[in-house]
C-alpha cells in the first residue's frame, strides 16, 4: 500500500470509523497462535483493519458462524500442465479459494522464452488471483536437444526487477550443480537475496550436502519420509506435493509435529484439467486432514506458510494491515469454501466465480509449431543391430528405464512389435524447423493400433509420438503441426480424438471444463486401442524429460541420462 492516503484510511477504520465491508459472526482462524477467534472483521482499501469489536460497514455480510481463513497460497504449481489459460485457471481454482500462486512458467519459457513469461504476467494483473514467479533455472541442452528458446543470465538478471518475482525456479540441473558449473552458479548467485527453489529427487548424504550449499532453499520431490527427514533436518523447506502426477501426502504428513511445522509447505506441483475441476489447494487441505492433520495446521501450511517462504509481507494471514484475501466455509474438518474475497471484494460464491475477465490477448504465444516437411521414409529406422536399448516405461511413474531386447526387423528396418508391446517412438523438433529427429523403440503403452502425439512434451516440448505403425505416426505429427500443437490419437487414418493446444503448444483457448471432456476422452480412446496406462498422455509427455529417467527420447536421437 504506496498511497498515503488510503492508509490514513485504513488507520481511520482500524480506530473504528466505518469500513469499506464488515464481515459479522466470523469464526477467524488465526495462523499466528493456531487459534479460532470469534469477532467481526473491519475491511477498508482491501487490506484487513482489524479484528474483534467492529460494527460499522458501507457493506455488511454476516458470515452466521463461518470459518474464515486466509486464501490459500500453492507455493508449487506449472500452471501449463492444466493446459488452459491463466485466466480460465483462475476462474477454477478461485472459487476453491485459491488467492496466490507461484509458478515458475519453465514449460512456457522453453517455448516462447522471457517473452513468454511477460505475456502470463500481463493476463494476471486482470485477475482476482496473485501471480508470483519463479525465473526458470534452465532450459534443454542444446547439444542434446532443441527448445524454443534460451533463458539467459541477463535474461534472469534484468526479470529479477519486474514485480511479481520472487527469484529462482526450481533448479533442475544437478550434476551441473554439484560439478560447479559455472553457467549454473551463475543464475543461482544472481538470485542469492532472493528464493532459490530446488528439485532434488532421492537426493542424500554429501551430494545433499553440496546441493544445499550453492544457496538451494526448498525441495518438493521428496518421496519416502526418510529422504523428506534428511532434507529437512538439512535446512530445506518441505513441499508436500499432491497433485496429478505425484502424491505424497500420505508418506510425508507425519513428519510434521508441533515443533517443525513451519517448515513445510503443502503443494499441487502438476494439476490436470480433470483434477482441476475438482478442486486445487482446498482438495489438498482436505485430503491432509483426512489423513490426521490437525485443520489449522493444514491451513498454516497453505497460508501463511508459503506467505513467509517467498516473503509476502502482508499475504497469508487475517490480521491488520494484511490483504483481504479471504476464504468463508462452515466445516472445520472438510473444508468446503462457499465465500471467497480477493481484497475485500466477493469474487465467487457457491463455488462459482463472480469475475467475468475478458479473453486473454497472447500473440507471443502463437504459431510455435515449424516442422521442416518429411516423409514417411524419414520415420524409418535402419537395422544397426540384433539387440538395442530401448525406453520402458511404468505406470503412474514419471521414470523410465533402459533396456535391451530383440527387436523385430523388416525389409532391413527396425519395426514395431505390437504382440511384445515394443512400439515406435519418435520426437521431431518443432521449434526451429530444423528437421531433427529423434527414433526410438518403447515398451510399456500396450497400444495394438493407432498412435498418439503430442507437443506438450517435457521440457523442451518438441513434438512426441508413440505408434504401432509409420503412417498414424506420420499422420499424428502432421495434424499437430496443421493446428499449432496439440494431443491426438490416430488409427488406420482417422482422427479419433483432438485436443488442440494453439497457446505455444501447451495451453487451450477453451475452458477447463471443455479440455477436461476431452482429455478424458482422448485417454478413453486410448485404452480402447490396447493402452494400459491410467494417464497415457502424461506418460507421453515424460518420454523426453531430462532429468529422472535413466534414459530419453530427444530430437538428437536417444540420450541417456548422466
Amino acid at each position: 500500500m504506496t498511497d498515503h492516503r488510503a492508509l490514513a484510511r485504513l488507520i481511520k477504520v482500524a480506530r473504528g470509523e466505518e469500513a469499506d465491508l464488515l464481515l459479522l459472526n466470523a469464526r477467524v482462524i488465526n495462523v499466528f497462535t493456531s487459534e479460532v477467534e470469534e469477532g467481526n472483521v473491519a475491511i477498508s482499501e482491501g487490506r484487513v483493519a482489524g479484528v474483534g469489536d467492529y460494527h460499522r460497514g458501507k457493506e455488511v455480510i454476516d458470515l452466521q458462524g463461518r470459518y474464515l481463513s486466509p486464501g490459500f497460497i500453492n507455493g508449487h504449481v506449472h500452471i501449463e500442465s492444466s493446459l488452459v489459460s491463466l485466466t480460465e485457471y483462475a476462474r477454477a481454482v478461485v472459487p476453491h479459494g485459491t488467492s496466490a500462486v507461484v509458478s515458475d512458467l519453465h514449460e512456457i519459457a522453453n517455448v516462447c522464452g522471457m517473452k513468454g513469461i511477460k505475456s502470463i504476467l500481463r493476463e494476471a494483473s486482470s485477475l482476482p488471483l496473485r501471480l508470483y514467479v519463479m525465473l526458470p533455472s534452465c532450459v534443454p541442452s542444446t547439444d542434446r536437444e532443441t527448445s524454443g528458446s534460451e533463458v539467459s543470465l541477463d535474461d534472469i538478471r534484468l526479470a529479477l526487477k519486474w514485480k511479481g518475482v520472487r527469484g529462482l525456479g526450481e533448479v533442475m540441473s544437478i550434476p551441473q550443480v554439484l560439478s560447479g558449473d559455472e553457467k549454473t552458479l551463475l543464475k543461482i548467485s544472481s538470485c542469492s537475496q532472493m528464493i532459490v527453489d530446488g528439485h532434488a529427487p532421492r537426493l542424500s548424504g554429501k551430494k545433499l550436502n553440496a546441493y544445499i550449499s550453492a544457496g538451494i532453499s526448498s525441495d518438493h520431490e521428496s518421496v519416502t519420509l526418510e529422504e523428506a527427514q534428511e532434507k529437512l533436518g538439512k535446512g530445506m523447506r518441505v513441499m508436500i506435493r499432491e497433485g496429478s502426477a505425484a502424491q505424497n501426502l500420505s508418506s510425508l504428513l507425519p513428519l510434521v509435529e508441533d515443533d517443525n511445522y513451519h517448515r513445510f509447505l503443502l503443494v499441487t506441483d502438476d494439476v490436470s484439467p480433470s483434477d482441476l475441476m475438482k478442486g486445487e489447494m482446498d482438495n489438498v487441505v482436505r485430503k491432509a486432514v483426512e489423513r490426521g492433520l490437525n485443520p489449522l495446521r493444514a491451513i498454516q501450511l497453505s497460508t501463511i506458510n508459503p506467505a513467509s517462504y517467498f516473503g509476502l509481507r502482508t499475504s497469508g494471514a487475517i490480521a491488520p494491515g494484511y490483504r483481504a484475501d479471504l476464504v468463508a466455509f462452515f466445516d472445520l474438518t472438510h473444508i468446503k469454501p462457499d465465500m471467497v474475497f480477493f481484497e475485500g471484494k466477493l469474487t465467487a460464491k457457491d463455488g462459482m466465480p463472480l469475475f467475468s475477465p475478458l479473453p486473454p490477448e497472447h500473440e507471443e504465444l502463437q504459431s510455435t509449431v515449424n516442422i521442416k516437411p518429411f516423409t514417411l521414409d524419414d520415420l524409418k529406422m535402419p537395422e544397426e543391430g540384433k539387440y538395442l536399448p530401448i525406453i520402458k516405461v511404468f505406470p503412474r511413474e514419471i521414470l523410465t528405464q533402459k533396456c535391451y531386447e530383440e527387436l523385430k526387423v523388416s525389409q532391413g528396418c527396425i519395426v514395431p512389435d505390437v504382440e511384445r508391446d515394443i512400439l515406435k517412438a519418435v520426437v521431431v523438433e518443432r521449434h526451429k524447423g530444423s528437421g531433427n529427429m529423434g527414433k526410438g523403440m518403447v515398451k510399456g503403452f500396450g497400444l495394438r493400433k493407432g498412435a498418439m502425439a503430442s507437443s506438450f512434451s517435457h521440457d523442451a516440448h518438441n513434438v512426441v509420438a508413440v505408434g504401432t505403425n509409420d503412417h498414424d505416426v506420420n499422420q499424428a505429427i502432421l495434424e499437430i503441426e496443421k493446428n499449432q500443437g496439440g494431443m491426438i490419437l490416430c488409427s488406420d487414418g482417422r482422427i479419433l480424438s483432438f485436443l488442440p493446444l494453439p497457446l505455444a503448444g501447451l495451453l487451450s483457448d477453451q475452458k477447463v471444463g471443455e479440455v477436461a471432456k476431452c482429455m478424458s476422452h482422448l485417454e478413453e480412446m486410448a485404452h480402447d486401442l490396447g493402452c494400459r496406462l491410467p494417464s497415457p498422455f502424461a506418460t507421453l509427455s515424460f518420454l523426453a524429460l531430462p532429468v529422472v529417467p535413466e534414459v530419453r527420447l530427444t530430437d538428437r536421437g536417444i540420450v541417456e541420462v548422466d
